[in-house]
């Protein structure tokens, strides 16, 4: 049985639109948004912890989703469809917001050999296809270190597709990331311009880690000696570098060759 909410005012929509648009509060209640439902569907798949989820009256979602996720603990709620219009952080709402728990975990809950490391990524979209693409590939994991944009923004959940749901992600410093893959024995190669890179077609990725850095800088100087060898992506066209996101799923495609 459902709630009805009619006003912007009401505690649990100030909560969600504060949870869609402030990074620090969503770290701190270790909550987030999501909008949509495949996304629900996605989030009760992967067993991660419902709170709320707020309908609107014209929405089209699935009945026995919400049943599920109703019978797993969350609490309904129904409001109209312009109350949804003017909480929602999108142009065309789907008609459906749920706070869950963030998916966004520590180095010691990952497991595998396959890692994507991320440091100082800022563009959402980059995050989210990296999300997608590393799940598309069956990797074990992203790890984010300083930086980079918050895996659990509205704009970055929605570049997953899903995935955010579906694909480890860890949080942690660089030098603790380092630390942790090689007890790991999991040799650690960062993309790099440099005079000591090598093509990454003559690197053995099928059990590694990969670090990605910033999209205009690239990595810091501290990355490039925390890792085990610098790669570059052959290229004989005249494009000096790829966009981030691009060049990860190259690279990611390599990893998952065998």
């Amino acid at each position: 049985m459902s709630i009805r909410i009619e006003s912007r005012e009401n505690p649990l929509v100030k909560r969600m639109v504060r949870l869609s648009g402030d990074r620090k509060y969503r770290k701190d209640m270790r909550e987030m948004v999501c909008e949509g439902g495949k996304m629900l569907g996605e989030a009760l798949l992967s067993g991660i912890e419902i709170y709320d989820i707020l309908v609107a009256d014209n929405a089209d979602v699935s009945t026995e989703d919400l049943h599920r996720a109703e019978q797993q603990g969350a609490r309904l709620h129904s409001c109209p469809a312009s109350l949804m219009q003017k909480i929602s952080n999108v142009k065309t709402p789907q008609g459906i917001l749920f706070s869950c728990e963030r998916p966004v975990a520590g180095l010691d809950t990952l497991q595998g050999e396959r890692f994507m490391v991320l440091e100082g990524l800022q563009d959402p979209g980059n995050l989210g296809t990296i999300i997608r693409t590393a799940d598309a590939f069956a990797l074990d994991g992203i790890i984010l270190c300083e930086g980079c944009v918050d895996p659990t923004s509205p704009k970055v959940v929605r570049a997953t597709m899903g995935a955010a749901f579906r694909l480890p992600i860890a949080a942690a410093p660089l030098e603790e990331t380092a630390a942790y893959l090689k007890q790991q024995s999991i040799p650690l190669y960062a993309t790099a311009l440099s005079d000591k890179s090598v093509p990454l077609t003559t690197v053995d990725l099928t059990r590694a880690a990969v670090l990605i850095g910033n999209e205009g800088r690239g990595i810091s100087k501290k990355a490039a000696s925390l890792s085990d060898q610098l790669m570059i992506i052959p290229m004989e066209g005249r494009a000096e570098s790829l966009n981030a996101s691009v060049a990860a799923s190259i690279i990611m495609y390599e990893m998952s060759r065998k």
